[in-house]
């Protein structure tokens, strides 16, 4: 059975990938090595964590759906390439951190492309041994045994689940002869998505180059999301700039949704002619270096808001900068959310989209007819990014270096009854992305355009 765990040199430069190129904006292993024994330390001398690649996608036939890795893989090794696992033992003598991956094969490398092997793994990720992936199965009994903790999260691939659980029963059998299971299996967001909650400068540098492409590629949306444009148009234009500026490519699928579109709150079609007097939703972010920006914008397609649409524009505008000034350390999510309900609520009443009390209106959730979707989500490798919303059953206080987005909204579908008919089909949302500091926060997208004077600048540029 193959193994490597020392080696003299390996192709390609020192400290990069595959090849000799650079795997997204941190290169730097100790960067890599660092939150592994951050890890490491917090799951303790008794526990082991298993931490797998997603499996490759067939899209149809025989192509795939392009291979991104996994973002807790990516985050303790900078390691892309697919069917990979890691295997973290902090209590070890030896071999505290094992890596199984895909070994070289000159054949395969000539249809697919280079791969680190087993000398990369070791060499250039910091393993202290690879094996084949093949032998996963084969070892991880080995590695996992006479642990008290497992942190491995079940329920993301079927196979590794098997993997996993065979060698649970496995070692059941064997206790007699000194090799006993875990005693629990342990979700990881107990340890590892608490480390990816709290970014660290090199995260915030990644998620501020992504906000700054994201931030060109919607003003260029803007300029070009003219009355006569398919909304696909518009998306490419969008791709583009974010392959242009360096970029891996949208975080998300983009959604540009003009006019009744704009209702809709994840349309991805994108394949409508925008029509003249159409507000158009882009809502997309850039991914960098496995880090994600997410903005949504809204802007008229002709060059300037009608007035029912600036009405609705700037309540939307209006709620989310006080939103945003809400947020700072001590704070949480919940009292954003609660702010921006209770506002939209008034605003909504205010424009004859609702009657009736306005606190009757929040208990009984009325407001979501309009408005049915939370204020912010964390932000950093997922656009959904890891990192419980509370702790101990109460809503999480925001502390520096967490990332957030702000985003309220208002969308009133063509169809919709018992409003008034120039407010149908307007759909506004704005969306900025927020990394807590210890003064507030810094506005990662603030270079996007929002105020209304902008926004139309912008548009007829």
């Amino acid at each position: 059975m193959a193994r490597v765990d020392r080696i003299d040199s390996v192709p390609g430069e020192e400290g990069a990938g595959p090849g000799g190129r650079y795997n997204g904006a941190m290169s730097d292993p100790a960067i890599y090595a660092a939150r592994r024994e951050a890890l490491m330390q917090a799951i303790g001398a008794n526990g082991v964590a298993v931490v797998a690649s997603l499996p490759e996608r067939l899209r149809n036939g025989d192509a795939f759906h392009p291979f991104r890795q996994a973002s807790d893989v990516f985050y303790l090794t900078g390691f892309v390439e697919p069917e990979t696992t890691l295997v973290l033992r902090p209590g070890a003598e030896i071999d505290k951190f094992v890596m199984f991956v895909r070994p070289r094969d000159p054949e395969m490398e000539t249809w697919d492309g280079r791969r680190a092997g087993l000398e990369g793994a070791v060499a250039r990720y910091g393993a202290n041994v690879a094996y084949p992936s093949a032998e996963l199965r084969t070892r991880i009994g080995d590695l996992i045994c006479n642990t008290d903790e497992l942190h491995y999260a079940l329920g993301n691939d079927p196979a590794m689940d098997t993997a996993i659980t065979g060698a649970l029963a496995r070692l059941r059998h064997l206790e007699k002869k000194g090799k006993r299971p875990p005693r629990a299996v342990v979700d990881p967001r107990a340890a590892l998505h608490e480390l990816r909650l709290h970014k660290r400068p090199e995260e915030l540098a990644a998620l501020r180059m992504a906000c700054a492409i994201t931030a060109d590629a919607h003003i260029l949306a803007m300029r070009t999301g003219k009355p006569g444009v398919f909304e696909h148009e518009v998306e490419a234009h969008i791709d583009f700039t974010f392959r242009r500026r360096g970029g891996d490519g949208p975080g998300y699928t983009s959604i540009i949704g003009a006019g009744d579109n704009a209702t809709i709150l994840h349309y991805i079609e994108n394949r409508c002619a925008i029509a003249d007097g159409d507000l158009v939703l882009v809502d997309a972010g850039c991914e960098y270096g496995h880090y994600t920006s997410d903005i949504t914008r809204t802007f008229p397609a002709n060059g300037t808001f009608t007035a029912p649409q600036r009405r609705v524009y700037e309540l939307v505008l209006r709620v989310q900068k006080a939103a945003i000034a809400m947020a700072k350390p001590g704070a949480t999510l919940d009292q954003i959310h609660q702010y921006c309900v209770r506002e939209l609520t008034v605003g909504m009443v205010a424009l004859g989209l609702l009657t009736g009390d306005v606190d009757e209106l929040i208990r009984a959730e009325t407001y979501k007819r309009f408005y049915p979707h939370g204020t912010s989500h964390w932000l950093g490798l997922d656009v959904h990014d890891a990192g419980a919303y509370t702790v101990d059953g109460k809503a999480r206080l925001l502390a520096p270096g967490m990332v957030i987005t702000v985003e309220p909204g208002l969308y009133i579908p063509s169809d919709a009854e018992n409003v008034p008919a120039e407010l149908r089909g307007i759909g506004v949302r704005i969306e900025d992305d927020l990394a807590i500091t210890a003064e507030g926060c810094e506005v990662l997208t603030r270079a996007c355009p929002k105020e209304i004077v902008d926004v139309e600048a912008a548009c007829r540029a």
